[in-house]
Parts: structure tokens; sequence; C-alpha cells
């Protein structure tokens, strides 16, 4: 997903209780400690309060785009077939074990005590409607082409199901463990079809209780979880837009945790007697994209021009205080199939006003520069808007609430725009399959609408290979392609922060940028 989408855009786990939020550190700060001793005896009712700049725009799975929105289900409401612990690994959830049988056979050995929470039984039929529903063209989920590979599910027996793919595909696992690959509830998908985001139903430690729009939405405790139960009776996900009172909730205690932390709080969350600093690494990356199908960024001229007057090193420590490193492409160092190798566009004021001649704006142009509601991105945007003017291009700002710039991006409405991809599964073909192959145009990732034949065939033999050396190559070279092409240019990094109450245990961000809270204890 980070895009903060997610997609756009990044797959999580649920780990014991008691461990050390460690593996993802980035050494800067301590992650929040294990849960203290005795902690399981609570007995008062206890209301985890999440504060969030945003509301989700979407609670189906299937239709999910935003991280957003997939934190506030993934692997608390939904489970998959598997997970991924914080250091990334494979490990059992729905299925209790999986074997490769061929190169496009799979065979998922899965769980037999778990109820949705419709009361439902979960077997291997949920399994079969859950992928059917994706790829049913009537559904029109723009997540199906990560699944169009799946030739038929099989039912072998209630607890065992095989999958057939029409070609082998490496990046498989990578997506049943990420909330794209989350179990829907059988008997949810036909009562509620396409307003399953209204009704979600899967077999997740927390029910969903209700959506206030623009409000909240909260869940509770189930009662009647398969596996090890979570230690408070709700979850609230709070919208408060303003960033200060954010973070003044948690100091009064109003809220336990406040996401996201606004890089410009970080020295007052330091500072603060009541909240810890969470930091740690993430998966995915910042940039600023161009709506190619649009004059004048259909010209690769003028993007490369934009390319090499904006200053990253500028914004990276002026507006986000070092938080998250530069980025040469659209996929961090953490993601398989990133290439060290590459060198981006140096900051050459000179070299861009030459090509903007050449491209036949001797005296710049005038247009757009697109952002969500989020301080950070604000602040990019006009910083860019400022090192633009050295070349003669006049740029508006144009800031929209998140939910409608998400809208705005997937809809090519855009001109220039400040986006983010989260990266969900840790895999390249994650990276590269949304945010610049022509089948994912639009809602599918692809907020730039680049089509380039060469990347297209680069990104399907990546998807196919099963060696992961050789992915590597592949994938290098299509990003030599896509930096040479500029649709965007990398700005960072991303870091995951978060402001968390001290008598919070056991909150950490996955690598992908879900929040998880299912070992959480208030003291």
């Amino acid at each position: 997903m980070s895009k903060n989408k997610a997609w756009k855009w990044m797959a999580a786990s649920v780990l014991a209780a008691g461990l050390l939020v460690t593996g993802c550190s980035t050494g800067k700060e301590q992650a929040v400690a294990s849960k203290p001793a005795g902690a399981e005896k609570q007995s008062a009712p206890k209301t985890l309060m999440i504060a969030r700049q945003s509301d989700a725009n979407n609670l189906d799975p299937h239709f999910i785009s935003s991280i957003n929105a997939a934190s506030v289900v993934q692997h608390k409401v939904y489970e998959g077939l598997i997970r991924r612990t914080e250091s990334m690994e494979f490990k059992p959830m729905l299925a209790t074990e999986w074997k490769q049988k061929d190169d496009v056979t799979w065979e998922f050995k899965l769980r037999q005590d778990v109820k949705f929470h419709d009361g439902t039984p979960f077997t291997a039929e949920a399994v079969k409607a859950t992928i059917g529903r994706v790829l049913d063209e009537k559904v029109g989920s723009p997540r199906a082409t990560l699944f169009k590979m799946i030739k038929e599910v099989k039912v072998i027996d209630d607890y065992i199901v095989e999958f057939k793919l029409e070609y082998p595909y490496s990046p498989l696992l990578s997506i049943l463990a990420n909330h794209e690959g989350s179990i829907i509830s059988p008997k949810a998908i036909e009562q509620y079809g396409k307003d399953l985001s209204k009704h979600p139903v899967g077999t997740g430690p927390f029910v969903f209780e209700s959506w206030t729009p623009g409000q909240e939405i909260v869940l509770k405790k189930n009662e009647n979880y398969w596996g090890q139960k979570v230690k408070v009776d709700k979850v609230v996900f709070k919208v408060v837009p303003e960033d200060t009172t954010r973070i003044a909730m948690v100091e009064t205690g109003e809220a336990h945790i406040a996401e996201p932390l606004p890089v410009t709080e970080i020295d007052r969350v330091k500072n603060s007697a009541q909240i810890d600093l969470y930091r740690s690494e993430g998966l995915g990356t910042e940039f600023v994209g161009f709506n190619t199908k649009k004059k004048p960024f259909d010209d690769v001229r003028v993007r490369q021009a934009i390319s090499y007057a904006i200053e990253t090193d500028a914004i990276i420590q002026g507006v986000f205080n070092q938080v998250g490193t530069k980025a040469n492409s659209a996929m961090s160092p953490k993601v398989l199939g990133y290439s060290g190798k590459l060198r981006g566009y140096a900051f050459d004021p000179n070299k861009a006003k030459a090509l903007l001649g050449e491209a036949g704006y001797p005296n710049g142009f005038k247009t757009t520069i697109w952002t969500g509601d989020r301080k950070e991105r604000i602040n990019t945007a006009e910083v860019i808007q400022s090192q633009l003017k050295g070349i003669g291009i006049d740029v508006e700002v144009k800031v929209l609430e998140y939910g409608a710039y998400l809208d705005a991006e997937d809809n090519g409405e855009t001109d220039m725009f400040i986006s983010g991809w989260g990266n969900a599964t840790g895999d390249g073909d994650y990276n590269q399959y949304n945010l610049f192959h022509s089948k994912s145009l639009g809602k599918g990732g692809n907020t730039t609408f680049y089509v380039n034949a060469e990347v297209d065939r680069l990104i399907e033999e990546g998807r196919r290979e099963q060696d992961p050396e050789k992915r590597k190559g592949i994938y290098a070279r299509a990003l030599e392609i896509e930096v040479s092409q500029a649709p965007m240019v990398p700005i960072r990094n991303l870091e995951n922060v978060a402001a968390v109450g001290k008598n919070v245990k056991g909150f950490w961000i996955s690598p992908s940028g879900y929040m998880m809270i299912n070992d959480i204890t208030i003291e």
C-alpha cells in the first residue's frame, strides 16, 4: 500500500505479547517496551483511544487504497492465510502450513478451530469465495490485478485448499500476507456485496462495531477469537485533523496514541513526561508525481527539468527534520529489488532551464501541485513551489482533505502531486506493478499514468522469475528506465513515527506502516 496508499502504500504480523519491539528501530529512539508483569489480570474495561489525522476512505480489503485505511482492519478485523513478522518472515495465520508443489501449484492447510465474526465457520470454501470475489469483474476491485495469475482455487477438503496459477508468481505469499489477502466471511460477501466496506466481517481479534465517517471507527474485543485474545475491550480510531491537538490528547490522557506524528512535534514529544516517541524504519517512499497524460508533463524533458530543479536534501532537512533517508527511486532499501547503484538527478538549475528551453518552455509555465492535508506534505509542496520559481515555473499549491485528494489522484485530476507508496509486502513486484505497470493506471496505484512497454515487460518477467538474485537484476533494469523517464521525483524513504502514552505497552508499527495493537496493555 502507502502510497500511504497502498497503498498505496505495506504486510504485518501479530507478535506474541511480551516481545520487545526493536527489530525495525532506527536506533535513534527506543521502541515501546514489553508488557508489564501481571497485565493479564486487569479487569476494568479498557478502551484504547488512537487519535489519527484522517479517516479511512474504505474498509473493504478489495478496495482499500491507503495504508491509513488498511491499518484499521489489517490483523485486527481481518486476517490472511499467513502473516509476516517484524523482520518480514512468513509465519502461519489462518493457514497452519503450506508448500509449493510445483511452479504453479500451492497447497495450504487451514486452521480447524476458527469462526468468522458472524458465526460462519472458516473453511476452504471461504478462501475460494474471497479470491473469487476479488477476481469478479462485476465487483470491479482495483486490487484484482494482484490476483489475476490465479487460475483456480481448488477445495481439496474443508481444511485443505490449492491454488493453481496461470504462470509462476514469486510474490504470491507476500500478497496473501498483505491486507488484499484478507479472508472475508462468505456470508458477508453474499449479504453485503459492494457495501462490505460498512460491514467488515473477518476472523480477527477485533470485531467491527461502528463507523461514523469523519469522526471515528470503533472496534470491540472478539470474545470468541481463536488465538490469543487482546488485552483491551475496545479501540477507537478518532479523527483529529489538528496536529497539536492530537499530541495534547496523549499528554492529557484523553488518547493513548497519536499518529501520524508531525516531524515538527518530535522535540515536544521527546521532552514530554507523559509521552514516548516511537520510531521505526518503513518500507515506503515519498515522491513528487507527474500526471504524464497531461501537458506539459507528457514531455520527458519537462519532467527531467523539474527533477534537476528540486533540491531533495533541503526538503529532507528543512521539512522532515532528517526523519527518513534520501530516496534514489520509488523503491526503498528494505524492499526486494532495490538497487543502490542508481543515481538520481543532482540539483542543477542551469540544466533544468536548458531542458525546459528544449521542450519549448524557455520562460517556464504555470501549473498546480496537489497534496493532501498533512502538514509535512503541504510544507513540501510550498518548498517545491519556491524551488521551481527559480526556473520560471509558477506553481499553485492545491490542498484537499485526504480522502478527496486520493480520489483526485486516482481519477487523474492532478497535475503535479505529493504522494507516497508504502509497499506493504516488501516485494519489488508490489512496488513496480502498482506504481508503473500500464494495467494499474489510476486506482490500481499508477497515478502518474506512466506507460512504457519495456517496463511492463520487465515487471512481468520479475514476477515470474523464481530466483531472487535474478529478480533483483530485472528490477534494477526497470528502475533505471523509470529514473531516466522521470514520471516521479523520489524524495525520501519513509520512517514510521508516532506519539505513545507512557502507560501504553506493546505498541509497534510494522515496516509496512500498519499500527500493531493486538499486544497492547494499558497501565
